[in-house]
């Protein structure tokens, strides 16, 4: 039931689409909790209101950059008028920045949630905190978790889900026929090249799903500065049956994914993104911790002797052979 006036933010300043995906449940939850839905602060690179403008727990979204060094001061004066123009009674912040705490504090905001990380923990309200050991410990998912629920804000979910209505997509390019049910979306790059399986692991992946008949067409998902990786893919496979998407934008990206059968990549915000539109979603996971993957419905792909931890060197990829994929992948699909 909705609350009389109550007016409620929630800020996240993290960069990454995975990254804010990973925070959906718990953005939900306080929407849910407040019984209205939210406005949300975060960087203009999540594109956020472009993929969240379907979803009811979203009421609005301000863009905020959270640089640093000079701008550090002018973003806290742009936060502080935001918040003073809005008049929040709450803001949320779901990471351990201090300029939108700062902000609401001198916009005498009355309940400034957030994690107590260090100098956060000057200026936020609510008494109980994460500590430093979960901070080092904890993945961004959980703690969120665990600072909703220490400040007695119940947490409704943990899986990310999020809704983007045909309609919204109907206009926008390419034009897809929705009858084509072996259509693929492969992942093929990330911002951290140490989770990037190799290209020519994902040739010879394609090829093989086309000969079972898995895929009839298969779409290369990456950033424009990656397209060199969607081009290797392509002349290593020497098949006529791939899509560039390297070119297309966030909603464009969304469209291909949401019209594929399946979904393959490596551990970045594609991967994510698919998995939280009901895409079935397999992570190519060798070099990273699949542990980070528990609160979603993605179907983790591992190296024999795989171990829970982190090794940022590329070639540990090269572990995961394209025979474990392949089979896993028509386990999964038969």
């Amino acid at each position: 039931m909705k609350q009389k006036n109550l007016k409620i933010a929630v800020v996240y300043s993290h960069h990454k689409l995975g990254d804010l995906i990973w925070q959906l449940p718990y953005i939900k939850s306080i929407s849910k909790n407040f019984g209205q839905p939210v406005t949300l602060i975060t960087r203009s690179k999540t594109q956020a209101k472009n993929i969240l403008k379907d979803n009811d727990f979203i009421k609005d979204v301000f863009y905020c950059e959270f640089r640093k060094k000079f701008w550090y001061f002018i973003e806290i004066f742009n936060l502080y008028h935001f918040f003073k123009r809005e008049e929040f009674s709450h803001v949320f912040i779901l990471d351990k920045i201090s300029r939108p705490a700062i902000a609401a504090k001198l916009a005498s905001i009355k309940n400034i949630i957030g994690p107590g990380i260090k100098n956060q923990k000057k200026w936020i309200t609510n008494k109980n905190f994460l500590t430093y050991e979960d901070y080092q410990n904890l993945d961004y998912s959980d703690q969120s978790k665990k600072m909703l629920e220490i400040n007695n804000f119940k947490v409704f979910e943990k899986i990310p889900s999020l809704t983007i209505k045909d309609e919204t997509l109907i206009d926008i390019e390419p034009k897809i026929d929705t009858d084509n049910k072996t259509a693929v979306s492969f992942g093929v790059d990330s911002f951290e090249l140490f989770k990037m399986w190799f290209e020519n692991s994902f040739a010879e992946l394609a090829n093989k799903l086309i000969n079972a008949k898995l895929a009839e067409k298969i779409y290369l998902i990456s950033s424009p500065q990656n397209q060199h990786v969607v081009k290797k893919i392509i002349n290593y496979s020497g098949k006529n049956v791939f899509v560039d998407c390297s070119s297309l934008n966030l909603l464009q990206v969304i469209k291909v994914i949401k019209n594929s059968s399946y979904y393959v990549g490596n551990n970045s915000g594609p991967l994510n993104l698919a998995s939280a539109l009901g895409v079935r979603a397999f992570g190519l996971i060798a070099n990273d911790r699949v542990s980070e993957l528990k609160n979603s419905n993605i179907i983790p792909i591992l190296p024999v002797n795989y171990k829970n931890e982190i090794n940022r060197d590329r070639e540990g990829m090269k572990r995961l052979d394209v025979e474990t994929v392949f089979n896993q992948i028509k386990d999964n699909l038969v």
